[in-house]
């Protein structure tokens, strides 16, 4: 008679298994998407656009990055170093050169009747610009606009933006709005 082979004893390899995934459930880390913070504006079909909403020229600040991760800011090459700067004097405009956006007075909560700028910043990349010169463009255009707030905030409220109250937040995001239109992608020379 042929000898048995014991058997192996399974009632316990549930419990290790479970044990198992429960460990692999805690200390696994799940990776989050992170992007970049954007409110696209409400579409509007440019056929029905009046002329008096077309933007002027003037007010536009046209920021290319080619594919070789070369910046032309308003036509001429320029350094992503120096972006932050051009942008805030074009949104500030504080001399109201003609050369820089125009301003139309608004009532804003705070300040009054308030010199609000038209200034629009233009972005387009080319398909082949490199992500962290795409980023390192974004980041400069948004804390160029999020310095000139920080600036308002303290010279008028004596405090940083961030620390401020939600409604004069919003006040000094009416005087210096975020207007960054970015054009979809394409091949630029």
């Amino acid at each position: 008679m042929a000898k048995k082979i014991p058997e192996i004893p399974s009632a316990s390899l549930a419990d290790i298994a479970f044990m198992l995934l429960i460990f692999f459930l805690v200390t696994t880390t799940m990776d989050v998407d992170s992007g970049l913070e954007r409110r696209l504006p409400q579409w509007v079909d440019p056929e029905q656009l009046e002329d008096d909403q077309q933007i002027k020229e003037r007010n536009v600040f046209v920021v290319l990055v080619n594919r070789n991760n070369q910046l032309l800011v308003e036509g001429e090459y320029a350094q992503i170093d120096n972006l932050r700067e051009r942008a805030k004097e074009f949104m500030a405009n504080p001399t109201n050169d003609e050369s820089l956006p125009e301003k139309e007075p608004q009532q804003i909560p705070y300040f009054g009747e308030t010199m609000v700028t038209k200034g629009v910043i233009s972005l387009r990349n080319d398909l082949d610009t490199q992500y962290g010169t795409y980023i390192a463009v974004q980041n400069e255009l948004v804390a160029a606009i999020n310095e000139l707030r920080d600036e308002l905030a303290r010279d008028e409220f004596g405090e940083p933006y961030d620390e401020l109250e939600r409604d004069k937040q919003d006040a000094i995001r009416d005087v210096y709005p975020s207007r960054i239109s970015e054009a979809e992608p394409k091949k630029v020379d």
